[in-house]
């Protein structure tokens, strides 16, 4: 099988990519997922007159990723593989929206992104699902929503409380993120903050994906100081999101201790990257070739001490509101994912392994020092609520012993190198792990090695269809609880 076998953040020449006819891409897609490789990428890209389809696939058990492309032909379609492989469902309807390429045979092409529909254009083209029957109702939930959350609409079809159907349309403030790369390539501060604000809540995992697909295209070698730093702000980031979402958790079945001592450890994680760099979010923070921010003296201290006190008051927490039986009742069997379900559907990060699959970028394609320090995708079988939280409260402490970890074994030296020229016509795959998942960045270069094509896929695009099918035959009273489980991104999918 002709295909590139390439390393995470190996950049490589376009020229080196094999070129298939678009049938043999399809079929071969098809054989390596149907024999246990993953759908990462698959997407289109312009190029002058040359309109290809690429693909990546990752071999998570040899920590390898395969790479090739197929130009299109002249009747701009090629065969949906999603009746054998639903995984590839939202990539090909993708491709066929911003570039009118026909997945012939898809079941459900409808668009991606709210108005803007393609060949068929407009939001009247959007035809939701409809089940018939007297006793069968429907509810709409959205897209403006109560609070801050952004906008999503949700439609149950319904016989009395039981859900049959969810269908979710989301797209309603796309913002061009991946045209604004190319529009404004040679203005790299501005495409720093542009990669901070692909989603507000993973500012160091998508950040750092751009930083480290720069740094791959350019050669440089990030100081072991900087990716220290790095790897710690990537995981306060984490414990800060998870400990929110248990947070969440805990109001949603009303167990209001658990929602107010984890919003209050979620507070106390956030404050130390702002201790690091000046924002609870962790902006600024990431330089391409390193960071901006040193580690004081005074700053060490902080972390570790916060540390500390974060692992003693989260496992006490926890221990109380896995003991609950009030909570358990709500948590167990609900919402659940089997493991064959989440494998077709390509799911990722949290939700993945609690639905028995144990990926991790950080474990599968190692990247900084998570090279040198392992990590252990833990996972879980029930894929439930249950599981989904629990794999949060098992990630927290890993984070922790992460952090403590780096700090106190904080390499002396430089904390920021220059970025050189980027290499023409290259093309490098750039697999992060954020707190949601895998992010997977991918950067093409001209032959002037200006940026060309810059491809996004926040993990929310995997896991939005899982969100789906888990409130499937449950009651319609139990979707909060479920889709906080999952916490999945408006705006990281609205690209």
């Amino acid at each position: 099988m002709n295909w590139l076998k390439i390393k995470n953040l190996q950049a490589v020449p376009l020229s080196h990519i094999p070129r298939l006819a678009t049938d043999e891409l399809v079929e071969n897609m098809l054989d390596q997922i149907h024999t246990g490789k993953r759908l990462v990428q698959f997407f289109a890209n312009q190029s002058g007159k040359d309109l290809a389809l690429y693909t990546v696939l990752a071999d998570d058990a040899d920590s390898f990723l395969v790479l090739a492309a197929a130009e299109v032909p002249r009747s701009k379609s090629f065969a949906s593989m999603t009746p054998s492989a639903p995984a590839c469902h939202l990539f090909e309807r993708e491709i066929y929206e911003d570039y009118g390429i026909m997945p012939a045979g898809h079941p459900w092409l409808k668009p991606v992104r709210k108005g803007i529909a393609g060949i068929e254009g407009g939001e009247e083209s959007y035809h939701f699902f409809h089940m018939a029957g007297e006793e069968v109702h429907e509810v709409g939930v959205g897209p403006i929503h109560a609070g801050v959350i952004e906008p999503g609409h949700f439609r149950f079809s319904c016989t009395g409380e039981t859900v049959h159907h969810l269908e979710i349309e989301l797209g309603f403030q796309h913002r061009g993120i991946e045209k604004l790369f190319i529009k404004n390539r040679r203005k790299p501060f501005f495409l720093l903050k542009l990669a901070e604000s692909i989603a507000g809540d993973t500012v160091i995992g998508h950040t750092g994906a751009f930083v480290n697909a720069l740094e791959a295209l350019s050669g440089t070698r990030v100081p072991l100081r900087a990716e220290s730093i790095r790897a710690i702000a990537l995981e306060l980031e984490r414990v800060a999101v998870h400990l929110g979402d248990l947070s969440a958790l805990s109001g949603d079945v009303a167990y209001l201790t658990g929602h107010s001592v984890f919003a209050a450890l979620r507070t106390l994680a956030t404050n130390t990257s702002l201790a690091i760099c000046g924002n609870r979010f962790g902006r600024g923070l990431l330089a391409p070739g390193g960071v901006y921010s040193e580690l004081t003296v005074d700053v060490v201290a902080k972390i570790k001490s916060v540390v500390d006190e974060l692992e003693e008051k989260t496992e006490l927490a926890a221990d109380v509101l896995f003991a609950s039986a009030s909570v358990l009742s709500r948590f167990e069997k609900t919402g659940a994912v089997s493991k064959k379900t989440a494998r077709e559907l390509g799911m990722v990060g949290p939700a993945a392994r609690a639905s028995g699959i144990p990926i991790d970028a950080r474990a599968d394609f190692p990247y900084g020092v998570y090279a040198s320090f392992p990590v252990h995708a833990f996972s879980l079988s029930t894929g439930d609520v249950f599981a989904r939280a629990y794999v949060r409260y098992v990630e927290i402490l890993q984070s922790l012993r992460m952090i403590r970890e780096q700090v106190e074994s904080l390499p002396n030296g430089k904390i920021r190198r220059p970025v050189t020229d980027l290499r023409p016509d290259h093309l490098v795959v750039s697999l992060t792990e954020g707190w949601r998942g895998e992010i997977a960045h991918i950067a093409i270069t001209d032959k002037r090695g200006q940026l060309c094509r810059y491809k996004i896929k926040d993990p929310s695009f995997n896991n939005w269809l899982a969100l789906a099918l888990a409130v499937r035959n449950e009651g319609i009273s139990d979707f909060p609880l479920c889709n906080k489980s999952f916490n999945l991104s408006y705006c990281g999918f609205d690209l």
